[in-house]
């Protein structure tokens, strides 16, 4: 299964720790998509900041 992650509001403002993540998940500007395996790794960086993207789950 693949996670398709989209930002959704701005890091502006937010946490030095929140605006790494949404750089490690590969995000570099507003409403791009990332595609990334279901691991718990990318779960709980997606966790980090629930507040900032949206996510779907999709199959292979």
């Amino acid at each position: 299964m693949k996670l398709v992650i989209t930002q959704r509001r701005s890091a502006i403002g937010r946490a030095k720790g929140q605006k790494a993540t949404i750089e490690a998940l590969g995000i570099k500007r507003l409403y791009q998509q990332v595609v990334h395996d279901d691991t718990p790794q990318i779960r709980g960086m997606v966790a980090k900041v629930k507040h900032l993207v949206a996510v779907e789950e999709v199959e292979e």
